[in-house]
């Protein structure tokens, strides 16, 4: 009896995964913030990078004990992408990302990328990457109902690819995106060019932890990546 074997497809995130660009994300909040009058610790805005906007906010209330109406929102949103670009020279692939998604084409191994933010502030990251979103599968916040620690980011990104989101390799920095990955029933890979430990991934449901997109490759073997 012969068995067939299951095709991974690999889901991304992007920030702190693809592309080294979670401190200016934490730099972009930073910004806005101050200009709201708020403080918050850039140690605080960190541990939240990678989290839905909503979600967010949500925290910034109980963290602040500030009311932040929706106008308030909004500019905060706003500001922090407009502060985001202005970081945007800055913004490099991660060692071994391209490479990566290149092996994985050559492969015929079907990936998409799945980010909490919103395309103003993911194009910059796709341009730094070499990835033009009209050819490649991108769901960005614009496009779910909810973001991370949701799974909705993921689901739409496997329907893109019109795989079962079980099948699905989940490849994040963060905590957030191991949470989604479980309430999915996808696998979470953890990498650690976000800034999140390695328990920390762990703890959060990742059945394997790596550097960086170059680890990763390295590695691709253990997660299913073949030719």
């Amino acid at each position: 009896m012969t068995s067939t074997r299951i095709q991974p497809v690999f889901l991304f995130d992007l920030d702190g995964t693809l592309v080294d660009s979670v401190y200016q994300h934490v730099l972009a909040w930073k910004d806005a913030l101050d200009a709201e009058g708020v403080e918050l610790a850039v140690w605080r805005i960190h541990r939240r990078i990678g989290m839905s906007g909503g979600l967010f906010t949500n925290e910034l209330v109980r963290e602040t004990g500030l009311a932040i109406d929706e106008e308030r929102a909004t500019r905060l949103r706003r500001n922090h992408a407009a502060a985001y670009r202005r970081y945007g020279d800055a913004i490099r692939p991660l060692p071994g990302a391209r490479e990566l998604l290149a092996w994985l084409t050559d492969a015929g191994i079907p990936w998409a990328i799945a980010t909490s933010g919103r395309m103003e502030t993911a194009a910059v990251n796709l341009a730094a990457l070499g990835v033009d979103p009209e050819r490649t599968p991108v769901v960005t916040r614009d496009q779910v109902k909810y973001a991370k620690p949701d799974p909705d980011l993921f689901i739409a990104a496997a329907e893109r690819l019109g795989a079962p989101i079980e099948t699905a390799m989940v490849v994040g920095d963060s905590i957030w995106d191991m949470l989604a990955a479980m309430r999915c029933r996808a696998l979470g890979v953890g990498l650690l060019s976000g800034g999140y430990g390695l328990d920390e991934l762990r703890d959060a449901g990742a059945i394997r932890v790596y550097e960086d997109p170059a680890d990763l490759l390295r590695h691709i073997d253990e997660v299913g990546g073949r030719r």
